[in-house]
């Protein structure tokens, strides 16, 4: 059963696929050894958990440590109904009022309006070649400067952006250590402490960004100074770790499947449903904490108040009562995926996410004839918060010139 063995193959990080499936298919509702923590696995599930907003709070209130020896505890948060639950951790009506500031900056027309700022990244980060680390020169730079960019933060060093991002999620993989929780947990504050400036800077001469729309925020008092930084906060780190998890994962599929990214190439139009199911067969996020807020069940299984879900996005998006041939890859799909989480806390940088993979994507098949992935097994981040490679060499053969009909416009968002 599930039950004895739901431990071992929580640590089974670089597959955790195969345990998915076992979830979905004996235990789809699994309490972790005999912690407060469920698993959810079932796409029928996970959907249902993800719009009972009454019975399952955003909140996140505590999460999973998972020790060397297998015992399972939790880490406490912020209490239930805190005030420093925002957005993606926050619930109705605060968390209405708090996407509402966001969405100015993120509609389609200005989401349309970076790409040309997304292209000139990307040319800068492409340093040709016959070899290059995808992560550390994509994947990591491109979604830390549009981040950098969409936010207003003009004086920010690119690289010490992506520590605070890489830490902040850090202190949710469930599997550090004491000591990297400690050294997460000061990039956190610093990264909290430089917003803070920024903010405080803004709101003498409010720019465009979402920094200013919250600057002229707090002016009006709609809301408080420490909502705003924890609001940059949240957009910083979830906007830069999931994008640099799918630009990455995106490449490997190609470097790994060859077939893939000559349809890509005879095609270009299908580079956005390629995206889509690297979305759903890699989920950049393994899933995200609910709050049980009063006694009740979720398929079958009693939840005590006070107990917490953790729904998989990754299994629900390979749940083969929803996909056919859920673990293979294919450019026929058309059904949507949970990758980007459902209801109203469905992604709000989600256009931009997919426009820099269409970008990234077009360009790495724009400037190469052929890649291969140097390294035959991936790298993964060890955590079970995230799906993202930590490096990714490729063997390149650089295009010829006209190769790809020397037409940058084929390739949509380039």
């Amino acid at each position: 059963m599930v039950v004895a063995v739901s431990v071992e193959f929580m640590h089974e990080l670089g597959d955790p696929y195969p345990f998915y499936e076992r979830l979905r298919r004996e235990d789809p509702v699994h309490r972790v050894g005999d912690s407060r923590f469920h698993l959810v696995a079932t796409w029928d599930l996970v959907t249902e958990a993800a719009t009972r907003t009454d019975d399952f709070s955003s909140n996140l209130t505590e999460t999973m440590m998972i020790h060397p020896d297998g015992a399972v505890t939790g880490i406490a948060l912020a209490p239930f109904g805190d005030a420093g639950h925002v957005l993606a951790t926050g619930d109705d009506p605060a968390h209405r009022a708090h996407r509402k500031l966001t969405l100015p900056a993120l509609t389609a027309a200005r989401v349309l309006a970076l790409e040309p700022f997304v292209t000139a990244t990307l040319e800068q980060a492409w340093t040709g070649g016959d070899r290059i680390d995808w992560v550390a020169a994509v994947a990591h730079r491109l979604p830390t400067a549009v981040v950098a960019r969409l936010l207003g933060l003009s004086d920010c060093d690119p690289a010490t952006l992506l520590s605070w991002t890489f830490a902040a999620t850090q202190l949710l993989d469930g599997v550090v250590s004491a000591d990297q929780v400690a050294a997460a947990t000061v990039a956190a504050t610093e990264m909290a402490g430089y917003l803070a400036e920024c903010l405080v800077r803004a709101l003498g001469r409010p720019e465009p960004g979402v920094l200013g729309d919250l600057a002229r925020a707090v002016a009006e008092g709609t809301v408080s100074t420490g909502t705003a930084v924890l609001m940059l906060v949240q957009l910083v780190a979830a906007g830069g770790e999931s994008t640099a998890a799918l630009l990455g994962t995106a490449a490997r599929v190609l470097a790994t499947r060859p077939d893939l990214a000559a349809a890509l190439r005879a095609d270009p139009e299908l580079i956005p449903v390629f995206v889509d199911e690297v979305l759903r067969l890699e989920s950049p996020f393994r899933g995200h904490y609910r709050h049980v807020v009063a006694d009740t069940a979720l398929g079958g299984v009693e939840l005590p108040a006070g107990s917490h879900l953790y729904l998989l996005w990754g299994s629900a998006n390979r749940d083969p009562a929803v996909f056919d041939d859920p673990d293979e890859f294919r450019l026929d799909r058309r059904r949507s995926h949970l990758a980007f989480g459902r209801g109203i806390h469905f992604c709000v940088g989600a256009a931009l996410a997919r426009l820099e993979a269409r970008a990234a994507i077009g360009m790495l098949l724009r400037e190469t004839r052929d890649f291969t992935a140097v390294d035959p097994e991936p790298d993964w981040v060890p955590s079970h918060l995230v799906r993202r490679l930590t490096r990714l060499d490729l063997a390149i053969t650089p295009a010829r010139p006209g190769a790809l009909g020397g037409t940058r416009g084929r390739y949509p968002g380039l």
